[in-house]
């Protein structure tokens, strides 16, 4: 590679960190420990010492933590049983929005914030998986990188249809996207992972001008694809109107959600991404 051609290269690719060392960056910024469920039971790891039970078998008991007392204790273990978390991220057209340079995508920060979740899980001992792109869950380092390639491919559509086929049950889903076309086919996914018992969480990413529609005078709103065009000359007057559906699309994933056993929530890109990756793993730790 000729010196011109490899420094312009190399240019190029300064400011695009991969995907995958971007999302181990932001997993590291979050400090968790073991993702185990927190509560006694089969485990190796200690939980807690407890007063032994009448007709309690003698092999629990922690000779040397009842020589301190006149009480026998019992050495409860955390119970870590390892869970299953299955990831969809929108790859529509929409999703590659941004509306400024200094701002990421959409579709970058979902896909980080995804990854960078499953980095998490999988530190913790977790399985993740893509079903609807045929990844079944599996554990260790190597499952991150196929999950980050299968992210960086795009869709065509404008709008992504959310996929739930592949979720065993009992498993735990999370889905990232802007959420912005018909709501039917995620209502549909939703309520058709829940029927097995798979519990979950959405979550919405939004630009910041998707937000605040900061918009005045004569304007032209085009879809990212291409396949929608609308001109007016005082985008001012439909500030209020817009909103209004925002906050009515938004009721209706907040509802959705409640209706599984869900969680939801909006990420803005010009947000910190770590307090998505923080609530995205406090809504996968829930309650089983």
């Amino acid at each position: 590679m000729s010196l011109p051609l490899r420094a312009e290269a190399e240019g190029l690719a300064e400011p695009l960190p991969a995907l995958l060392a971007e999302a181990r960056h932001l997993a590291a910024t979050v400090t968790l420990g073991e993702h185990g469920r927190r509560r006694p039971g089969a485990g190796a790891d200690f939980w807690q010492y407890r007063a032994a039970l009448p007709g309690e078998d003698a092999r629990r008991i922690d000779w040397r933590r009842s020589a301190r007392s006149d009480a026998a204790f019992v050495q409860d273990k955390e119970w870590q049983v390892a869970q299953t978390v299955m990831i969809w991220v929108d790859r529509g057209r929409s999703m590659a929005f941004a509306s400024s340079p200094r701002l990421p995508t959409k579709a970058h920060r979902a896909r980080v914030l995804a990854l960078a979740a499953a980095v998490l899980l999988v530190r913790g001992g977790e399985r993740v998986g893509m079903g609807a792109d045929g990844l079944p869950p599996r554990r260790g380092a190597h499952m991150l990188e196929r999950l980050a390639g299968r992210l960086a491919q795009d869709a065509a559509p404008d709008y992504a249809e959310a996929d739930a086929s592949g979720m065993p049950q009992g498993a735990c889903a999370l889905l990232v996207g802007d959420f912005l076309g018909d709501p039917e086919p995620l209502r549909r996914a939703v309520g058709a992972a829940a029927a097995r018992g798979v519990r979950g969480a959405l979550v919405q990413v939004l630009d910041p001008q998707e937000v605040a529609f900061p918009f005045e005078g004569r304007t032209i709103f085009e879809s990212v694809g291409g396949t929608a065009r609308h001109e007016t000359l005082r985008a001012g007057d439909l500030r209020d109107r817009y909103k209004g559906r925002l906050a009515e699309r938004q009721d209706v994933l907040a509802a959705l959600a409640r209706a599984a056993g869900w969680r939801s929530t909006t990420h803005v890109t010009d947000q910190p991404a770590t307090g998505a990756l923080l609530w995205i793993h406090g809504a996968l730790e829930g309650p089983r």
